[in-house]
């Protein structure tokens, strides 16, 4: 089973990137599935149905996502509906609408998604993404999967390695994003699980993780509140893996980086 995982994917200029390279990418991995977090899909803030809905046309099957789900009033709507492939990090209060995880159907096998969420430098109040994550996996009938994915949408580089190691041998990957700064430490830990501190971005390359850099810079000088924009133009970073599971174990066979640089 072969996964094409972008990261986060941020604004218009992230979707318009992804839509240059998507069919010369289905043509050199053939992936059985594409997916990506899109926290930040809607102008940098949140998904609305239309922006989700051009990567499901593009061919996408799964989404991820992180602390900014809920940015647009629409992601209620969305996580509401059980078919829809979407997900909000399953460490969010119970109430909290929508799934944290999802068992999903990759040709003729299951594989499950969950999302989690770290704590550390997070200014919201989360649960413990490690006791969520035994939760899950002692609710699930793992024996049946072909593989399972974590997505840790997490800030501290410390928090999302000790997670690694605390499910190495327990699911197939442990995938960071968040930060939007791709991490070279691309690694299959024993027995069989692959750990990456964080995918990428797929955003603008002459920016500050994606935004703009003049009001950024003016807010880290002045210690004033800034607005920030979305770049619209520009070279653009195309960060994802390519993930190898072997069904039958649900190990991982490879783990690749997969990052390009193209003009929108």
């Amino acid at each position: 089973m072969k996964i094409l995982f972008f990261g986060d994917i941020v604004g218009k200029i992230g979707r318009t990137a992804i839509r240059q390279v998507i069919a010369d990418l289905k043509k050199e991995v053939e992936p059985d599935l594409i997916m990506a977090n899109v926290e930040n899909l809607a102008h940098g803030t949140g998904v609305t149905e239309k922006t989700l809905q051009e990567l499901l046309d593009l061919g996408f099957g799964f989404f991820t996502s992180g602390n900014h789900i809920f940015d647009k009033p629409e992601a209620e709507v969305l996580l509401s509906r059980k078919d829809f492939p979407l997900i909000r990090p399953a460490n969010y209060p119970l109430q909290t609408p929508g799934d944290g995880y999802k068992i999903i159907s990759v040709g003729s096998r299951s594989l499950l998604i969950v999302n989690l969420i770290g704590r550390v430098f997070i200014k919201e109040n989360f649960d413990c993404p490690f006791r969520k994550i035994d939760e899950i996996l002692a609710a699930v009938d793992t024996k049946k999967l072909a593989g399972i994915i974590v997505d840790f949408h997490a800030e501290a580089t410390s928090e999302k390695i000790a997670m690694g190691h605390y499910l190495a041998g327990r699911v197939s990957a442990v995938l960071g994003t968040h930060t939007h700064v791709a991490t070279a430490d691309a690694r299959i830990l024993p027995p069989g699980t692959a750990y990456l501190t964080d995918i990428g971005m797929v955003g603008a390359m002459d920016s500050v993780i994606g935004v703009d850099k003049g009001p950024v810079l003016k807010m880290f000088l002045s210690q004033m509140p800034a607005s920030f924009q979305i770049p619209e133009e520009g070279e653009v970073i195309i960060n994802a893996v390519v993930l190898t599971i072997d069904p039958q174990n649900q190990k991982v066979l490879d783990l690749t980086r997969l990052d390009r640089v193209v003009k929108v």
